[in-house]
C-alpha cells in the first residue's frame, strides 16, 4: 500500500499498523541513503534503539521527529512528505480498545490493532476456546480464572471487549479464521456443564460461518508439532507487512515478525492441521461433545 493510499483511507486496524506502515516506510528510505539508525537517532535527538522501535511500529510518532527524519532521507516532494506526515498523525489517533485500557494490559492492546487489521488469522488454542468464539458466560468464566476477585463492573466491561472484538467476523471485509483446538479444551467444563453445552452450541453455528475454519485434534491423535503452547499467526492485506506471530505468555506477550521465526510457527501449524480432523468432521465431532459433556468419564 502506498503512502498516497494511507493519506486516502487508513486501514480498520487503527494506530497499531498505522505505526508499523510508517515504520516500514521510514526504514527503506533510511536503507536505500545508506544512513545507520544511530545516525537517524542523532538527526532527531534520541538514540539508535529509538529509531528500531519506531520502524517496527512499537512507539508513538512525533510528527516533528518524522519531518526531520524525511529530510535526512533527501524526500522532498511535498506531495510525498504531506502522506507520510498524514499517515504519522493518523497513527496517533486511538483505536477503539482504547476505552478498555484501564481492564486490559498495553501489550494486549498491540495485539487487538493487529487482529483487526488482518485478513487470516490462524490460531492453535489447548487450554480455551479461542477469545473470537467464546460465548460471554464462557468468557465470564474464563476471566474468573484469572482474575479472581473482580469487580462486577470489571467483569462487565472485560465481556464487552470480547464481544467488541467479536464483530470482525461479521464485518463484510472481515478475516478469515482459521482455529485448530485440542479435544481437552471441549471437555473440560469451564464455568460449569451448561455453560460448556452453550459453547460448544456456539461454535457448531460459527463453524457454518463461510469465513470460519474449526478442526479439532482428537486423543488419539497423540503428540502433535505445537504441543509447546498456544499461538497465532496473522496475515494482514498490505505487501509492506509480514505476517505476525504472537504467543501470550501469563504476564506478556511475544510479538514475531522474523522470516525465520515465522516459517517454523506457520510449519507447526500446516503440522496440527494434518493432525486434526478435516472442518467437515468438526460440526459431527461438537455433536457428540455436546452429548458427552458432563457424563462421568
Amino acid at each position: 500500500m502506498s503512502a498516497g493510499t494511507q493519506q486516502e483511507e487508513a486501514p480498520t486496524g487503527g494506530p497499531t499498523v498505522l505505526r508499523i506502515l510508517l515504520g516500514t516506510q521510514l526504514r527503506r528510505l533510511r536503507e536505500a541513503r545508506g544512513i545507520s539508525r544511530e545516525d537517524a537517532g542523532w538527526e532527531i535527538r534520541a538514540s539508535g534503539s529509538k529509531i528500531s522501535r519506531m520502524e517496527l511500529g512499537r512507539v508513538s510518532f512525533k510528527e516533528r521527529d518524522v519531518s526531520d527524519l524525511l529530510t535526512l532521507y533527501g524526500v522532498a516532494e511535498s506531495n510525498e512528505r504531506e502522506a507520510l506526515l498524514v499517515l504519522a498523525r493518523q497513527a496517533n489517533n486511538p483505536g477503539w480498545w482504547q476505552q478498555f485500557s484501564d481492564v486490559m494490559p498495553g501489550w494486549f492492546q498491540s495485539y487487538l490493532g493487529l487482529e483487526a487489521a488482518s485478513t487470516l488469522i490462524r490460531t492453535y488454542e489447548i487450554q480455551f476456546v479461542p477469545g473470537l468464539l467464546q460465548t460471554p458466560d464462557y468468557a465470564r468464566a474464563v476471566i474468573m480464572l484469572g482474575h479472581a476477585g473482580v469487580t462486577p463492573e470489571e467483569m462487565n466491561k472485560r465481556v464487552e471487549l470480547r464481544r467488541q472484538r467479536q464483530a470482525i467476523l461479521d464485518r463484510p471485509e472481515g478475516p478469515q479464521l482459521w482455529a485448530v483446538i485440542d479435544e481437552a479444551v471441549l471437555r473440560r467444563p469451564i464455568g460449569g456443564v451448561e455453560i460448556m453445552k452453550a459453547q460448544i452450541e456456539f461454535l457448531i453455528e460459527a463453524a457454518k460461518k463461510p469465513n470460519v475454519r474449526l478442526q479439532i485434534i482428537p486423543f488419539h491423535a497423540g503428540g502433535h508439532a505445537a504441543a509447546g503452547g498456544p499461538f497465532a499467526i496473522l496475515r494482514f492485506p498490505e505487501p509492506e507487512l509480514p505476517d505476525v506471530v504472537y504467543v501470550e505468555q501469563l504476564t506478556s506477550a511475544i510479538y514475531l515478525d522474523k522470516r525465520e521465526d515465522v516459517d517454523q510457527y506457520a510449519m507447526a501449524m500446516e503440522r496440527v492441521c494434518i493432525d486434526a480432523e478435516p472442518p467437515n468432521h468438526t460440526p459431527e465431532i461438537l455433536g457428540k461433545l455436546l452429548h458427552e459433556v458432563g457424563r462421568p468419564a
